[in-house]
């Protein structure tokens, strides 16, 4: 987006106007203490023929490897159409609807996400959208106990959840004195298992998280059901993509879970070296009350045409911060922009068509794989989109071997599941050719062997 940046004489006229002597005069409210001085760490200044030389340089660092890894972002094939659309003007540029009369298109599209999101669920309203999925999780937990009011500040929170996600809902909740209550997994199944629930009056709700960060199917009617019957609340993790083919967080045992988010990564937004993504949010509509972030909604003009316009902002940039829901309810419009226009190209076969084909290659992949001495399945029982498999190797020597040949090989789980110790989840998406898994298993033969 281009840039002009501001002359000498630009910057003394905007001073004399607003009556300021110099830029420190515009900052002393600052403690000098607090100014971060010289910033030295900074390069001098380029030309644009050396920021383009730059860039390039930087650029061609990318890896070009074939990806093997998922845990929580995913290589999916996204139709050109996408980001062509996304990125006209009047997207790209686009910010916050605050004024509905000038901003229609971004309404109707947010409107069109939030219907997309709640079918996809099967809930009953969406939000337009959050940071990003763990802090969405965050917020669905701060949610939930605002619903139970002063009754509960413990959340049972599954070790089969991302791991990452975990740490943002600690760092955002820990000083609210609400606890997270780790919930073990079955060794065997890689998923929670009921007799390892405990409840008591402290308790405000249970966190499922549907394909779980292990990649295993968790037995989301079941537990559910067990948890509204404790007096519960439920909230769903789910990969938005897979639910073209599982069953939908709105599904769940008898009344469905209460509140479901997740990351919208999957939705045709690339990888880009780590986002930016968007976070998604969905609940029953009891508790719509309490949703953070914006809520689009449809009516009618006094002419009788349909118009759009937000119909609930639960910030406190809006109303008093004793009222508001949050405030990082950021929301990531051009993701969203990107995410609704790729969900309406593929449509409800198309989405189908790619998590089925996703879960053909991972189950072809997993095959293959340990059919090499060495290489073993962990988890029993059925998985989607990845899966964990124990290397009697160093995982950190192989998938640098496997890097030496261009391949990504998985994600290394020691670090947040020390009892995973030389194990690596992998997953294959589409994307991913038979021709690229044979050569995954070959080069891991050799690394084995």
């Amino acid at each position: 987006m281009p840039y002009i940046p501001h002359t000498q004489d630009d910057m003394e006229a905007m001073l004399a106007t607003i009556g300021i002597g110099s830029l420190d005069d515009l900052f002393d409210e600052i403690p000098v203490d607090l100014r971060c001085g010289n910033l030295e760490k900074i390069p001098p200044a380029l030309t644009e023929m050396e920021v383009g030389q730059l860039m390039r340089q930087r650029a061609a660092q990318n890896s070009s490897a074939v990806c093997f890894v998922g845990a929580g972002a995913y290589e999916h094939h996204i139709p050109a159409a996408v980001w062509e659309i996304t990125t006209r003007g009047e997207f790209y540029s686009a910010y916050t609807p605050y004024q509905a009369e000038a901003s229609q298109g971004t309404l109707q599209l947010l409107y069109e996400f939030q219907t997309l999101m709640a079918n996809l669920t099967s809930m009953d309203a969406s939000n337009a959208s959050l940071y990003d999925g763990a802090s969405a999780l965050a917020e669905a937990v701060l949610m939930a106990v605002r619903i139970t009011k002063s009754k509960a500040k413990r959340i049972l929170m599954p070790t089969t959840v991302h791991p990452i996600y975990r740490r943002v809902v600690q760092t955002l909740v820990k000083n609210q004195g609400i606890t997270l209550l780790d919930v073990p997994y079955n060794p065997e199944t890689g998923t929670v298992d009921l007799a390892n629930l405990e409840n008591d009056s402290e308790n405000a709700a249970l966190v499922i998280q549907q394909p779980n960060f292990l990649g295993s199917l968790e037995a989301v009617d079941e537990l559910t059901d067990w948890a509204h019957a404790q007096g519960l609340l439920v909230i769903g993790v789910v990969n938005p993509l897979t639910l073209a083919v599982l069953s939908a967080p709105g599904e769940w045992g008898q009344k469905g879970a209460d509140i479901v988010c997740g990351e919208g990564q999957p939705l045709g937004i690339p990888l880009s070296g780590g986002g930016p993504y968007f976070g998604f949010m969905c609940c029953k509509k009891a508790y719509i009350r309490q949703m953070p972030g914006r809520i689009i909604g449809r009516t009618v003009d006094l002419d009788g045409k349909t118009g759009y316009t937000l119909t609930l902002q639960a910030r406190e940039q809006h109303i008093r911060r004793s009222k508001a829901t949050s405030n990082i309810c950021t929301n990531q419009g051009l993701m969203v922009t990107a995410a609704t226009i790729h969900t309406a190209l593929l449509g409800a076969q198309g989405l189908e068509h790619v998590a089925s084909t996703c879960h053909s290659n991972t189950t072809r992949l997993v095959n293959q794989l340990t059919t090499i001495s060495g290489v073993n399945r962990v988890f029993k029982g059925p998985f989607f989109h990845e899966t964990v498999i124990r290397l009697e190797k160093s995982v950190k020597d192989v998938l640098q071997q496997l890097a030496a040949h261009h391949i990504l090989g998985g994600y290394d789980l020691s670090p947040y599941y020390p009892q995973l110790d030389q194990c690596l989840l992998v997953c294959a998406t589409e994307m991913r050719t038979a021709a690229e898994i044979d050569d995954y298993t070959d080069k891991l033969q050799q690394v084995m062997n």
